[in-house]
């Protein structure tokens, strides 16, 4: 099972998802809500429940042959199997996620899917030991959960039910803490790679390359050395299943390789944009704005803006104090020749709490004010409140998909 946890990654942009996608809102989009340990909230993605039924039946076939007497039976012993072992992906998760509240880090979610979980991270390490040790302690869980349930088989009779879900609950485990240790990134091990060689380097970029490479190379390897190590142990074999086998190994081999060969890729464009965000300034990408007052026609303060040069408009008090922002969109959606009928504070968003952005504001500080309220449009303060101009969402957006379409290798 591969850990994707994001490793401190920062989110993307205003209203991005993970991959630089639009995404207006922070709901949940992450499956069905199970509950809130520590004030995260874990998310049970619909793929799942494929691997609950994947696994049931792998296990409960194993079953058959250790414990034929069961029956039917072995298909809700294999269920229990699949929802304890993903209980224990959950307590790996948890580790990171309460590692990181100790170091002051936000997490956004936890979700259970496909290959694993992921802890969502909002922020990065700010040194590389933190960086380690956050890592770090997914593993060393599933290895403490792997030697609570060995020492759990001596509590039991051998040959029992307890004693086959001990068995295969410390297996899987183990499989899960030497897998995640693995020196490439997304895994937890590259995540340690990283904060290693950020550490003798002095730059978190350059751990972050040598980790990303260093996953690239191991999806490489799972590619090509799962499906040889199981050519050459002869699995299935005997029974005759031995080219299902090879074809089911393949087939898996091929969707780890592409896990961590995606997931190296995505940290490292991750973090080669996170060097560029102090690029993304509201300064520099503030447009021009002229005042004008609640009743003033569209035309009119369109014409003011054109002979300023601005491109937005701020809707005004009689003290001059700014209280709306006009919609750029709404502004495109009122023909010309209605112009000098309709008044520009018709077409005001109102400025809310937040809408306010300090011209000095960039980078993720920038990122995180503009997440925390979501709108098409801000105003863009300086910092003895006199505006500067109108920052559109819409332009930082494009601002970031530039950065994002930059090569990242």
């Amino acid at each position: 099972m591969a850990d994707t946890d994001n490793g401190g990654r920062p989110e993307p942009g205003p209203g991005k998802s993970a991959d630089g996608g639009p995404k207006r809102s922070r709901g949940s989009g992450g499956g069905i809500l199970m509950g809130r340990p520590f004030g995260v909230p874990v998310y049970v993605a619909p793929s799942w429940f494929v691997v609950a039924a994947l696994i049931t039946w792998v296990f409960g076939g194993q079953l058959e042959r250790v414990l034929p007497e069961l029956g039917g039976a072995r298909y809700l012993v294999s269920l229990f199997f699949a929802v304890a072992f993903y209980a224990s992906v959950l307590v790996h998760e948890l580790a990171h996620t309460v590692a990181a509240l100790r170091f002051k880090l936000p997490v956004r979610r936890i979700q259970l899917q496909f290959f694993g979980g992921v802890s969502e991270i909002e922020k990065e390490s700010e040194t590389p030991g933190r960086e380690f040790v956050l890592a770090f302690v997914g593993p060393l869980l599933s290895l403490v959960l792997a030697g609570v349930f060995y020492l759990g088989l001596f509590a039991v009779e051998p040959g029992t039910v307890p004693a086959v879900l001990l068995a295969g609950l410390m297996i899987s485990n183990l499989i899960v803490a030497i897998f995640n240790l693995l020196p490439g990134l997304p895994l937890d091990g590259g995540r340690m790679l990283r904060a290693v060689v950020w550490k003798i380097s002095g730059r978190p970029m350059t751990g972050t390359v040598a980790a990303a490479w260093s996953g690239r190379a191991l999806a490489v390897a799972v590619l090509i050395g799962m499906p040889l190590l199981s050519y050459a142990g002869g699995y299935g074999a005997e029974e005759g299943f031995g080219g299902v086998d090879s074809i089911t190994d393949a087939l898996l081999a091929a969707i780890l390789a592409a896990i961590i060969w995606t997931g190296a890729g995505n940290s490292l464009r991750m973090a080669r944009l996170r060097e560029r965000l102090p690029e993304l300034s509201a300064r520099a990408l503030t447009r021009r704005a002229v005042p004008v007052s609640s009743d003033t026609p569209l035309s009119e303060g369109l014409r003011r803006a054109n002979e300023a040069g601005a491109r937005a408009l701020v809707v005004v008090d009689g003290q001059g104090e700014a209280v709306a922002v006009v919609r750029e969109a709404a502004i495109a959606g009122v023909p010309e020749h209605r112009r000098p009928w309709v008044a520009a504070s018709t077409l005001a968003q109102d400025l809310a709490e937040g809408m306010r952005v300090w011209a000095e504001l960039a980078g993720e500080e920038l990122l995180e004010h503009l997440r925390a309220t979501p709108a098409t449009e801000y105003l863009v303060v300086e910092g003895s409140g006199e505006i500067y101009g109108v920052l559109s969402a819409g332009d930082v957006e494009r601002a970031f998909v530039a950065a994002m379409a930059k090569p990242a290798s």
